[in-house]
Order: structure tokens, then C-alpha cells, then sequence
């Protein structure tokens, strides 16, 4: 199941995916960039497109901004394919408003759908790989939610995007042992959201496609751990520190700062 697959990132996952074999759930409710709207035409398209090439598609055009949408979702998919053997959660939207500039609806519809959504359809998928002790879960987080980004004036998007790496490290140890793996894919890809210049085959959705297919593939080798695409360029994130020393339950905050700005090896 791969949700926001009516166009760009979502799109490419799901072609991909159902020329690899896969039964594939196209879900995309056809919203604009900043979840306004409803078209049921996005998916369609894409799962009509699978069909043709001999794939096996369904369409879910559900809004996710609910719990009951991410439900009923889950219930359809569940009624149309018989099982749910992997969920990739792409679906997102983007406002362009730093923290003081943002309208005070944005924080709120900006995490129903990038951090809630996620939330519920895990929820909801959970018992039923539990039950089969097989599963793949796929986040998406962004460099804006892992790292600090100077300008940036994506803050309620960047809050949700940070989220799922929570979310990513909490499912990965409470699935591990039933079967269950759950990483994230960090995607930089020049799609609608996307406001950088780029050359028309550079950063391409279809050069991140290959990383999801990996991530919920029956071999895919770990659980926990961020996966970052950008046009051919692959990195595989955790959180490490940077520093270490033992200064003493006894340190003073002038000996925390000696620490921290002595220059590392």
C-alpha cells in the first residue's frame, strides 16, 4: 500500500513496486499541495496505467487528515487484496510559513496528514502483521525535520517530518521480534513541493524508487534506520554522538563549555 501514489514520489514507488511483482494499493485523495481539494483522478490514472502494463493495481481515494479516513483505508485494502504485506506512508503536504508567519489552522492540518496519518494507519496495519508476523513499514521523514536547514520557512512541515523518525524508532523496537520492520525513506526529489532549480533528469522521483522497494522487500537487511536518496546518491542515517567525554556527576556549566568548544581530534 502506498499512499500519496497519484503522482511524483508516491507514483514512482508504485509503478515500480507493481513492475517488481507487487499487488499494489494506490491511494491518493487528489489534494493540492496544501491539502485543499479532493480528485479522484491521480489515482486512477496511476492505477489504471499498472493495469495496463499487466500489473495488479486497486484505488483508494480516502483523505487521511482523519482518524476515521486512515481507517477506512486500511478496511478497504484489507477487503480488496485479502492482506497488507507492506505500508509505505508518502503522503504529505507542504506550507511555505516560517513559525510567525504561519496562519494558525497550518500547524494543525500540516500534522494530521504528514504525522497523524502515519500514526493511525500504523495503528490500524499493526495487528494485522502482527498476525502474520510479516510486515514492511516505510515512513518518509525530509532533511528538514532531521537537520537544521539555515532559512528554512517550512516549520510546521519540518515538526512533522521530525516526528517520523520518532515514530520509525518506536515501531522498530516493538516489531523486530514479530516480523515487523519499519525504517524511513528521506527522499530529495524535484517534485511539485520542490522549489530548487534543478536539471530535468536530476533528483528524479524514479531514483528514489529503488530505495523503497528495498525497504519492503521480504531482504531488506535492518530495521531503525533512516534511508536517504538524492539522484543516485545514498545514505543510511542513525543517530550517533558526535561527542563524548565524562566530566564528572560533579561538572560545573563552565566545565560543559570548556568541553564543548575545545576543538575534537
Amino acid at each position: 500500500m502506498v499512499t500519496g501514489a497519484g503522482r511524483g514520489l508516491g507514483e514512482s514507488y508504485a509503478r515500480l513496486l507493481a513492475a517488481r511483482g507487487a499487488h499494489v494499493a494506490v491511494h491518493d485523495a487528489g489534494v493540492d499541495r496544501d491539502g485543499s481539494g479532493n480528485d479522484p483522478a491521480p489515482a486512477r490514472a496511476v492505477a489504471g496505467a499498472i493495469t495496463e502494463a499487466g500489473g495488479v493495481a486497486s484505488v483508494h481515494v480516502q483523505n487521511l487528515a482523519t482518524r476515521r479516513g486512515c481507517e477506512d483505508l486500511i478496511a478497504e485494502v484489507l477487503a480488496e487484496h485479502g492482506r497488507i504485506d507492506a505500508l509505505a506512508h508518502n503522503a504529505a503536504i507542504v506550507r511555505y510559513h516560517g513559525i510567525s508567519e504561519a496562519p494558525v489552522d497550518e500547524y494543525d492540518m500540516t500534522m494530521a496528514i504528514n504525522a497523524d496519518a502515519a500514526w493511525w494507519l500504523c495503528r490500524e496495519v499493526w495487528p494485522l502483521m502482527r498476525a502474520q508476523r510479516y510486515g514492511r513499514i516505510v515512513l518518509t521523514t525530509s532533511d528538514y525535520g532531521l537537520r537544521t536547514i539555515d532559512g528554512a520557512d517550512v516549520a510546521a512541515y519540518s515538526v512533522s517530518k521530525a516526528s517520523q523518525f520518532g515514530l520509525m524508532n518506536a515501531l522498530a523496537g516493538e516489531g523486530r521480534s514479530q516480523g515487523i520492520l519499519v525504517n524511513a525513506i528521506c527522499p530529495v526529489a524535484a517534485t511539485r513541493i520542490f522549489r530548487r532549480a534543478v536539471q530535468p533528469q536530476e533528483l528524479t522521483a524514479a531514483s528514489v524508487a529503488p530505495g523503497v522497494a528495498m525497504l519492503v522487500s521480504r531482504e531488506c537487511p535492518f530495521t531503525g534506520h533512516v534511508l536517504r536518496a538524492a539522484g543516485g546518491d545514498w545514505r543510511i542515517y542513525q543517530v550517533t554522538a558526535l561527542r563524548q567525554a565524562d566530566l564528572g556527576s560533579d561538572a560545573s556549566p563552565e566545565d560543559v563549555l570548556a568541553w564543548a568548544v575545545r576543538p575534537t581530534a
